[in-house]
């Protein structure tokens, strides 16, 4: 499996290097390794999000499609749905078949059919609306502030602090620019 999902994982790069989706770019943490992505992530608009930009790794197993990659932000973000260590908690991430907790259905787990795209998509709705029924951070979920930060304007300092890092830095050969 590992051949087949090193070219899908290939193929899925070079589609998102082509056509860009507007709100995020990919691309790899390292040349050498297709399982190692990082992502970059713009904050929607009409959220306390928006103006930031937030960094992430994807992680994919080498059984990739039939097992998701797991998500982690690097960036400090505060959600209900990302723990406070960065892991990304959605019901697209999770292993495909039935919740053992009954939260989710199995439909709404990971499916094979799922790209880094709408992986992407899923990450950047949860941000416009999350779900509260289930939360990694609790404390967020319940509108608890972030003890250090109190203004939607020391945020925005942290995540101008994220877009200048990626505009420093700017994303390798196999990366392609956020599409504005």
């Amino acid at each position: 499996m590992t051949e087949q999902s090193s070219l899908l994982l290939r193929k899925q790069l070079a589609e998102l290097n082509k056509n860009p989706v507007e709100g995020f770019s990919a691309g790899l943490i390292d040349d050498d390794d297709i399982y190692q992505w990082e992502v970059v992530v713009i904050g929607p608009q009409d959220t306390l999000y928006e103006g930031g930009f937030f960094k992430a790794h994807l992680n994919f197993p080498h059984d990739y499609p039939l097992r998701p990659p797991k998500m982690r932000f690097i960036t400090e973000i505060w959600h209900p749905n990302v723990a406070k260590n960065g892991d990304v908690c959605i019901s697209i991430l999770h292993e495909p078949g039935e919740d053992k907790y009954g939260y989710e259905k199995p439909e709404e787990r990971w499916l094979p059919i799922h790209t880094v795209e709408t992986i992407m998509i899923s990450v950047i709705s949860m941000l416009a609306d999350p779900n509260g029924d289930s939360p990694a951070n609790v404390d967020a979920a319940n509108g608890e502030r972030i003890p250090t930060v109190n203004s939607r304007g020391r945020w925005l300092a942290v995540y101008e602090k994220a877009r200048r890092w990626h505009l420093i830095r700017p994303p390798s050969a196999g990366q392609f620019y956020i599409n504005q």
